[in-house]
Parts: C-alpha cells; sequence; structure tokens
C-alpha cells in the first residue's frame, strides 16, 4: 500500500510539474483523470488527493491555490528552476554551436525542455535554425571537454598531440608529433570553438589550444599549482584567439565605430576625442595576424599610431593585398 502511494505521489508531481504553470491550473477532477491515464483501471478518491497535494506542498514542491468560476478550487505548481528566458539563453547557445551535431541539439533540446511545463516548452526553438561544420568532429570534442575539465578542477597536467588540417584536409600534427605538457587553467567558447587555457610547460607561456585540434590526450598523475592568471584580460587581447606578444597599441577610429570599439573593448576602455569626426583608442593586446585583420576591417576608418612595429605590419598587409590585384 505504502509503494503504491508513494507512487501515486510520483505521477501527481509529475502531472502537476507538466501540466501546470502561471496560465494552467487543474482542478480536482482534472487530475483525477489524467492520474487515471497515467495509471489505468484505478480508482482515486477526491480527499486522497487532496492529502497528496499538501504532501507535496509539504514537501517543498509549491502547490498555489486559487479560487475559479463558481468557487471552483484550481491547483498549480508554478515554481520553476530556470526563468523561460534563461531556458531560451540556453537553447538559444545549443543552436548557435557550430560544432554540435543536429543528432546531439535534439538531444540536448529535449533534455532542456524538460526543465519547464510543456506549454512553455512548445513555445522554445526547435533545431533547425542554424547550420554547423561539417568538419567538426564532435565526438573528439566531447572527449576532450571531458577530459580538460577533470583536468582543470584536480590541477593536474595534460598530455596530448596537437596539429591542423593541411590543404589535402589531412591532419598534420605539429612539432613532429611530439606530446604537449600543458597545465590546465581554463576552458572557454570563443567565437565559435572551444579552447584550452593553460601553462605550456616547455617554456612557461600561457597559451590556448583549440579542442577539435587537440588528439590523444592524458591527464597525468602530476598536480601542479595554479599561478595568478587573469581570464578575463588574456581573452581580450587575443585577437580571434590569435596569439602573439602582448603590446600598447594606438588607434584612430572615425566615430562611427564608437559602438564597435566599445563592443570589443567594453565601457571601461581608455577612449580620448581626437575632433570632431575621430576619437583614439589606447589599450593592451596581442601583436597577432588577428589584431591586424580585424583592424584592416574597418578600411580607411582605424588608422594604427602606434607602436611603429604594428604601422610597418599594417602597412605591409595592405601592400601584400594591392599587389593580388594588379
Amino acid at each position: 500500500m505504502e509503494r503504491e502511494s508513494n507512487f501515486r505521489l510520483l505521477v501527481l508531481r509529475k502531472i502537476l510539474f507538466e501540466k501546470t504553470d502561471e496560465q494552467n491550473e487543474m482542478g480536482i477532477q482534472e487530475i483525477i483523470e489524467s492520474l487515471q491515464r497515467e495509471i489505468p483501471d484505478t480508482t482515486f478518491d477526491k480527499r486522497t488527493i487532496k492529502r497528496d497535494l499538501e504532501i507535496l506542498d509539504e514537501t517543498d514542491f509549491e502547490i498555489v491555490r486559487n479560487t475559479g468560476k463558481f468557487g471552483k478550487i484550481l491547483y498549480s505548481h508554478q515554481a520553476r528552476l530556470f526563468e523561460t528566458y534563461e531556458l531560451r539563453l540556453i537553447i538559444d547557445a545549443i543552436l548557435s554551436a557550430r560544432f554540435i551535431t543536429e543528432k546531439e541539439k535534439n538531444n540536448l533540446i529535449d533534455k532542456v525542455k524538460m526543465l519547464t511545463s510543456k506549454r512553455i516548452a512548445k513555445t522554445l526553438p526547435e533545431p533547425i535554425l542554424f547550420s554547423q561544420s561539417s568538419s567538426m568532429d564532435y565526438e573528439l570534442v566531447k572527449l576532450n571537454i571531458d577530459f580538460v575539465h577533470h583536468a582543470i578542477s584536480e590541477k593536474r597536467l595534460l598530455s596530448y598531440q596537437y596539429g591542423k588540417y593541411n590543404i589535402h584536409k589531412q591532419f598534420e600534427y605539429n612539432r613532429n608529433g611530439d606530446r604537449y605538457l600543458v597545465e590546465p587553467y581554463a576552458l572557454i567558447w570563443q567565437n565559435d570553438y572551444y579552447y584550452l587555457i593553460g601553462r605550456f610547460r616547455q617554456n612557461g607561456e600561457m597559451r590556448h589550444y583549440r579542442l577539435d585540434r587537440i588528439r590523444n590526450i592524458e591527464i597525468t598523475e602530476e598536480r601542479f599549482v595554479k599561478n595568478d592568471f587573469n581570464l578575463q584580460d588574456y581573452v581580450g587581447q587575443s585577437f580571434h584567439m590569435f596569439a602573439g606578444k602582448e603590446i600598447w597599441i594606438k588607434i584612430q577610429f572615425h566615430k562611427d565605430l564608437i559602438n564597435v570599439v566599445l563592443d570589443r573593448f567594453g565601457l571601461e576602455a581608455d577612449i580620448k576625442e581626437l575632433d570632431e569626426d575621430h576619437f583614439i583608442l589606447k589599450t593592451k593586446a596581442k601583436l597577432s595576424d588577428g589584431l591586424i585583420n580585424w583592424i584592416l576591417t574597418w578600411g580607411n576608418k582605424a588608422k594604427v599610431l602606434a607602436p611603429e612595429d604594428l604601422v610597418s605590419r599594417v602597412k605591409g598587409q595592405i601592400t601584400r593585398m594591392m599587389e593580388v590585384y594588379e
């Protein structure tokens, strides 16, 4: 009898979670009819169900009681772990991740929708809006995420091989296939890719590595002590996650690009007005192809003022671009 009572409570909880929310309530008779569909050939007494509702409420599964037309008592469960906008944020992130396969997107989104009522779940998007890169090896990325996550939490050294694809779409290892030894500091999702950020043991430099280019990863038994490290500064200075030497730069921008610069560097960016049409940005960044390409994106609306080395590299890139069209 106790087992039947516990099972009934679980089914009742499921019904209220899936079918009720702020805009949908159920009377006792509707609840009983739903129970009978879930547990056929069983009868339910109204007093028993009312007592079950009280038990659920006492065990922190909040039951809201309202009075409807003609004094009818209506019941609902309105508390949710996630607000609707939070679920939308999660699903949109899943949809926009290019490395997740369509099958896995369906699987993940179905799980997310189980966190709310069926009515709200129907309003959330289906995985048909975004395409992913066919070159992504999702199974490999999933495995690498798991390894890196555990290594970070346990502060253990990672060992792996690293490489990239050549023009023939064949994967080639860097450093003749020698293994990289890296102290993992962080795992981030940036520019449609997952990156491991860590200290390269061979020379002590902070570097980042794309997870889809990591092969044969292993968590070693060796532990490490984390040094002070500002992840936000590192990511902010690594344009499009290109590595390079950190330098101070000064760039003149047309005022049309003020929001572009604020989007990239934040409201705290060091910006000074030059004249009625231009302003100057001063900031730290990593000297890299990513930085140069970003500057060239804005054509004649961006001009590098310092350092001279960056000015020369930008001029050289412009010259090479012109030669392509001559």
